[in-house]
């Protein structure tokens, strides 16, 4: 299967803002695209719902992003990297099998709250399913995370095979994303249960047992 390297950039569709009041500007865009999408959905929001709500020109929200996908795009771009700082600063001091256990059921806990708590970010994921070069940003910030993992696993399994390593520490991330999107199309108690379940066969295979 073929995935974008981890260090690969992948070009944003949108203008990257260079002034303090330009971001400013962006920023107002980006949180009204984000209350509009948690009220209606992406498909239902409208370019000129968002500059009305923004309080900018409608071609001032077509300067930066020329499309609702480039919104889109941008809020997956902010989730992606704070997913990847809360991992990174959870499991860079990891250093024993139990300290992995419970740094990593922390953050299924967390990606799963999350996922029940932000609608947006919900409709990020639905959006990846039919966007080509979504789903490759989506594979690369996998790729990323499991890099974090690797390193843990490194130290605790210093004699195993790095590309082993590499390829189980990808899946389980995968698998987990898998796993999360099942659990909130569920029952809430039934995808607490999943959820459970999937905790359980990842730290097998992430622990070696």
């Amino acid at each position: 299967m073929e995935g974008t390297p981890a260090n690969e950039q992948i070009a944003s569709p949108r203008r990257a803002p260079s002034q303090q009041r330009s971001r400013e500007r962006v920023e107002r865009m980006l949180a009204a695209a984000s209350a509009l999408i948690t009220e209606q959905g992406s498909d239902a929001m409208r370019m000129g719902e968002v500059a009305e709500r923004a309080g900018v020109s409608i071609g001032s929200l077509y300067q930066f992003f020329p499309d609702k996908r480039a919104i889109i795009w941008a809020l997956a771009e902010r989730y992606t990297a704070e997913s990847q700082a809360c991992i990174s600063a959870a499991l860079k001091d990891v250093s024993d099998v139990e300290g992995l256990r419970r740094a990593f059921s922390e953050l299924v806990d967390i990606y799963y709250g999350l996922f029940l708590a932000e609608p947006v970010m919900r409709d990020i994921w639905s959006g990846t399913q039919v966007d080509k070069a979504l789903r490759q940003l989506e594979l690369a910030d996998s790729r990323a995370n499991a890099e974090f993992l690797v390193a843990v696993l490194k130290r605790l399994r210093p004699d195993a095979d790095p590309v082993a390593l590499e390829t189980t520490a990808f899946l389980v991330w995968q698998m987990g994303e898998a796993a999360v999107r099942l659990a909130i199309s569920v029952e809430r108690q039934e995808g607490e249960r999943l959820v459970a379940a999937y905790k359980r066969m990842a730290l097998r295979e992430l622990a070696g047992d």
